[in-house]
């Protein structure tokens, strides 16, 4: 049995890892399914379902309409499928979409009477906005998210209640979505401090981030600061304060919020004092992660799903001591806080089978609950990806810091108008405009469209 369910974890890993991946590529074209030429031997599922019947954690033992139709660019992950398929029978039929153009699908899915059940919500840009066009239907009749199998997940998925009811479903938050990148041998080569250390020590902070930033910058020996496109909401996740949440049922902007200012002020800062590679001198307007192994870049902040890959690969970007650590912490924060990502779903209005969409999340939350599958992971990241146990050691933290503090930014998944305001206008301070000049040329605007949306939360058709 433990072999069995070691196996079980591995395949887990895998499968979580492969998602990350592919659910956020901007293709035309829809994505292939990774898992296609993967199964399970017969001893394999048998042992599977005993271990899964054998749970005290199923409250829900049949399910009468054993099929649910899956919208998205990427297939279901094998685990939770098998888990699904011995557990109820069940079956996943999956409608393929390209990642541009599943929003089209589903309204058009929706509106033909098609009875489509399941839709991807982790990407952040699906929640509130999937249920105040009326894509979406609450899960509550269907889950109890105070069972022991949905309980260390209940207080995220109270936070997102909208119009008094579960529209979106996280299964689990996650600490990788931002790592700050960078290589050893640059820091050492450079008299710094690794990170690591500093982290260690709690001495990582925006203090130190800036310190480091500003000793080592020299433009004109192609020495450059922080590169990428995800440092800006990365570090205004520092604060704990997203630019809009949800309280008492309503979207409530933050962006006039004094963590908000900080945070933007310190940007500014740092664009002023030529620690941003982006534009600065002739670095150009061009993302350079190669630069990391190279030397020339000292940090790069990105999705740690960047080292989910062969170890020749993620080395190929950013050198043989390529390393990370979470974002440097706020020092006025009242905790450590992480940029948050989630692995949610949301039920589909007009879903044929919304008891088997439960049932099936119901299943990933017992593969998740897995005892093994931390260890399990460990081994193929170290196996698979060429990890050192000091890399598996800081993403467990950075697990474990989203874990205690899991807030969620919402602020991309408001509404696509609301959503392009804030990406657009949120970054500015880091390209060097003074956040008062970006404060006041977008409250008012953001203030309507949050007004209009708690007018209206959950409209009758989808337009």
């Amino acid at each position: 049995m433990k072999k069995t369910k070691a196996f079980i974890c591995a395949i887990l890993a895998l499968a979580s890892t492969l998602a990350v991946t592919g659910c956020g590529k901007e293709e035309d074209s829809s994505s292939e399914n990774p898992f296609a030429n993967f199964d399970f031997s017969e001893e394999g599922r048998k042992q599977i379902k005993e271990y899964a019947q054998a749970s005290d954690l199923f409250t829900v033992k049949e399910l009468e309409n054993k099929k649910i139709k899956w919208l998205s660019d990427w297939d279901i992950k094998p685990t939770e499928k098998v888990v699904f398929e011995e557990m109820y029978g069940g079956e996943v039929e999956w409608i393929q979409c390209t990642f541009a153009n599943r929003y089209e699908k589903l309204a058009e899915l929706i509106n033909s009477g098609d009875g489509v059940d399941m839709f991807y919500a982790g990407n952040m840009d699906a929640f509130p906005k999937g249920a105040v066009r009326g894509m979406f239907a609450p899960v509550d009749d269907h889950i109890d998210f105070s069972s022991p199998l949905w309980e260390d997940v209940q207080e995220v998925n109270d936070s997102l209640i909208w119009d008094g009811n579960h529209y979106c479903t996280v299964v689990q938050t996650t600490g990788d979505k931002v790592a700050c990148v960078y290589n050893k041998k640059t820091i050492a080569e450079a008299g710094l401090e690794d990170p690591a250390d500093l982290y260690e020590r709690g001495e990582w902070d925006w203090n130190a981030f800036e310190s480091m930033l500003q000793s080592f910058v020299d433009v004109e020996n192609q020495h450059y600061g922080i590169d990428g496109w995800w440092y800006e909401f990365a570090l205004m996740a520092t604060t704990g304060v997203p630019p809009v949440t949800i309280e008492d049922g309503k979207l409530v902007s933050n962006i006039g919020d004094p963590a908000m200012e900080r945070v933007q002020d310190y940007m500014f800062d740092l664009n002023q004092t030529g620690c941003i590679a982006i534009g600065v001198g002739d670095y150009g307007w061009t993302a350079h992660p190669e630069f990391v192994g190279e030397g020339k870049v000292l940090f790069y902040p990105v999705g740690l799903y960047t080292f989910y890959t062969d170890a020749e690969d993620w080395k190929g970007q950013f050198g043989e001591d390529a390393f990370f650590v979470p974002m440097p912490k706020d020092p006025n924060a009242d905790d450590y806080y992480v940029p948050v990502g989630m692995e949610a779903y949301t039920l589909i209005k007009g879903a044929s089978n919304p008891e088997g969409v439960a049932r099936y999340l119901d299943c990933k939350r017992f593969t998740i609950l897995d005892e093994g599958t931390k260890a399990l992971a460990d081994k193929q990241f170290k196996e698979d990806y060429g990890w050192t146990d000091e890399m598996v050691k800081m993403q467990k933290s950075m697990q474990e810091l989203a874990d205690e503090n899991p807030f969620l930014d919402i602020s991309t998944g408001i509404s696509t108008d609301c959503g392009t305001l804030l990406d657009s206008n949120l970054r500015l301070s880091a390209k060097g405009t003074p956040w008062n000049e970006t404060y006041e040329a977008i409250y008012a605007t953001l203030d309507t469209y949050l007004e209009e949306i708690n007018a209206n939360p959950v409209a009758s058709v989808v337009e």
